[in-house]
């Protein structure tokens, strides 16, 4: 649990950081996960939206494009998806809604769909942004629009929390982040040479699939029990495997350094 503990501390510290930040003036995090400003002087932006952004009007400010590209080359190099399972706050609800769907005994799922749709959904987004001049996910975005609401105390992010949870609990397991959310096939795809990795040796392992049960994703523990090796880029290096494994078989890697963590 010291895992999971960590990243909520992690989760509500970003978001309250930029509540003082908008609200009260406290100048540490300001704006949203979309463009901030970092201890009033660095500006970071999401570098998905900027992407978008481009494609709708092969126009963006330098501002922009230097805050973009530090927000990817740290993402891209700490650990797959660390923004999906460390700093998106979306991921705090479709945990409770996986709770719930537990506690409820809840097991078929409403909508079958494949996890792969999320990096159709990512080109589509990227197309749309071109053809429609809009930054298309940007301007539906679940995870901006729930952000702006919790970062400014809007009413707006109740509803969406709502909603989300709702989903999550009776329409499919793992729905949004892991077969929908583009942003998340994005960061699949610029992490796949993080420093931090996941793990897993065969030899350890007692194969008893607690990993998989409690994983967020599908896939991304296929090898568990079958032949060693590192976790794909998929993994949100949530580290709740490596929480329940007491086999010591999963655990996380710097690959660079060959240091078990």
């Amino acid at each position: 649990m010291k895992i999971t503990i960590l990243r909520r501390l992690v989760q509500f510290g970003i978001l309250a950081l930029f509540i003082a930040g908008n609200i009260y003036g406290v100048k540490i995090l300001q704006g949203s996960l979309s463009s901030s400003t970092l201890l009033n002087t660095i500006n970071l932006s999401d570098p998905f939206a900027v992407l978008q952004l481009f494609l709708a009007s092969f126009s963006v400010s330098s501002v922009a494009i230097t805050g973009a590209f530090i927000v990817l080359i740290f993402y891209a190099l700490i650990a797959p998806r660390a923004f999906c399972g460390w700093v998106c706050p979306v991921n705090i609800l479709t945990d409770c809604g996986a709770f719930l769907r537990t506690k409820l005994k809840i097991g078929k799922n409403i909508l079958n769909l494949s996890p792969n749709l999320r990096y159709y959904l990512l080109v589509l987004s990227l197309i749309f942004s071109a053809i429609f001049g809009i930054a298309a996910f940007e301007s539906v975005s679940f995870v901006g629009g729930f952000t702006r609401g919790v970062v400014y105390l809007g009413s707006s992010a109740i509803s969406i929390a709502v909603i989300i949870i709702a989903i999550e609990t009776f329409v499919g397991k793992r729905l949004i982040c892991a077969h929908i959310c583009p942003l998340g096939a994005f960061y699949a795809i610029v992490s796949k040479f993080s420093l931090i990795r996941v793990k897993y040796n065969y030899d350890k392992c007692s194969k008893c699939f607690k990993c998989k049960v409690v994983c967020p994703e599908e896939k991304v523990l296929d090898i568990v029990g079958t032949k060693s090796g590192i976790i794909s880029s998929e993994c949100i290096s949530c580290g709740k495997c490596v929480e329940v494994c007491n086999d010591d078989a999963i655990n996380f890697s710097i690959l660079k350094l060959g240091v078990n963590k």
